[in-house]
C-alpha cells in the first residue's frame, strides 16, 4: 500500500499517555499519524510523523496540518486530544492559569480543527474526535473542576454543533469523555482516591479510551455523540 493511500491521524498532545495510546491504537489498525505536542521526541517509526510545537499557539495547528499533508498526501482523522487540569477552588485561580487553560484547552482545539477540516472537505469526508472530561458535564466538588466544567463542557458542546454543520458534507465529529485514566498526569499515591470517584470504584486505563475512539472510528453512523469512558461517573453516584 503506497503512503498517499494509507489513511491519516493526527493527534494532539501525544507524546504521553492518552495520546501516545492513541498514537499506538491508529498505527495498530493501519493508519500513518502525526504526532504533536511541545515535547515530542523523533520518531523511528516511518508511518509516525512527530511535530513539535505548543497546541495554544495559532500557527502550530496550521504546521502540523501541513506537514501531514506534505509526508502521506491526506488526513482523515484529527483527534483533539490535548488537555491541561488544574484543580483550585474556582476564585483562586489566576489570571495566568486563566490564559494558559484556555490556550490548550479550547485555542489548541479551535485552531488546529479549521486548519483540518478544508482538507476534510477536499477528500469528501473525513473524522473529528475530542477528548474532553467526565467532569465536564458530572460535576464532582472535591476535584475543583470549575475550569475543567468551562473548557471542556464548551468542546462537548461543540462538538455536537460541528457534526450538524458538516454531517451533509461527510465529515463525522465525535467526543470521548473520560473520568480518571491512569497516566504521568495523576501519581501513584492518588490513585485510591481518585478510583473512589468511579462507581467501579478504580480509575480507568489509556487502553479504555484509545479502545473508544477506535470504536467511533469504525462507527459511519455515529456522529455528534459524547461517548463516557468514566467508570459509570456520569450514570450516578
Amino acid at each position: 500500500m503506497s503512503t498517499h493511500s494509507r489513511k491519516v491521524a493526527v493527534v494532539t498532545g501525544a507524546s504521553q499517555g492518552i495520546g501516545a495510546g492513541l498514537v499506538a491504537a491508529y498505527r495498530e489498525i493501519g493508519y500513518n499519524v502525526v504526532a504533536t505536542s511541545r515535547n515530542i521526541s523523533p520518531s523511528g517509526d516511518p508511518g509516525t510523523l512527530t511535530v513539535q510545537g505548543d497546541i495554544g499557539d495559532p500557527a502550530t495547528g496550521r504546521r502540523v496540518v501541513d506537514a501531514g499533508v506534505e509526508r502521506f498526501g491526506r488526513i482523515d482523522t484529527l483527534v483533539n486530544n490535548a488537555g491541561i487540569f488544574v484543580g483550585k477552588p474556582f476564585t483562586e485561580f489566576t489570571k495566568d492559569d486563566f490564559t494558559w487553560l484556555l490556550a490548550v484547552n479550547l485555542h489548541g482545539f479551535f485552531h488546529i480543527t479549521q486548519a483540518v477540516v478544508p482538507h476534510m472537505l477536499d477528500q469528501g469526508g473525513g473524522h473529528i474526535v475530542q477528548i474532553t472530561a467526565s467532569n465536564a458535564e458530572h460535576a464532582i466538588g472535591v476535584v475543583n473542576g470549575t475550569m475543567a466544567s468551562l473548557t471542556k463542557g464548551g468542546l462537548e458542546s461543540v462538538t455536537k454543533a460541528l457534526a450538524t454543520e458538516y454531517a451533509k458534507q461527510g465529515i463525522r465529529v465525535n467526543a470521548v469523555s473520560p473520568g480518571v485514566i491512569r497516566t504521568p498526569m495523576h501519581s501513584a499515591e492518588t490513585h485510591g482516591f481518585l478510583g473512589s470517584l468511579h462507581p467501579v470504584g478504580r480509575i480507568g486505563e489509556v487502553s479504555d479510551v484509545a479502545d473508544a475512539v477506535i470504536y467511533l472510528e469504525k462507527a459511519p453512523f455515529v456522529t455528534g455523540v459524547v461517548l463516557p469512558v468514566d467508570g459509570g461517573q456520569s450514570a450516578g453516584h
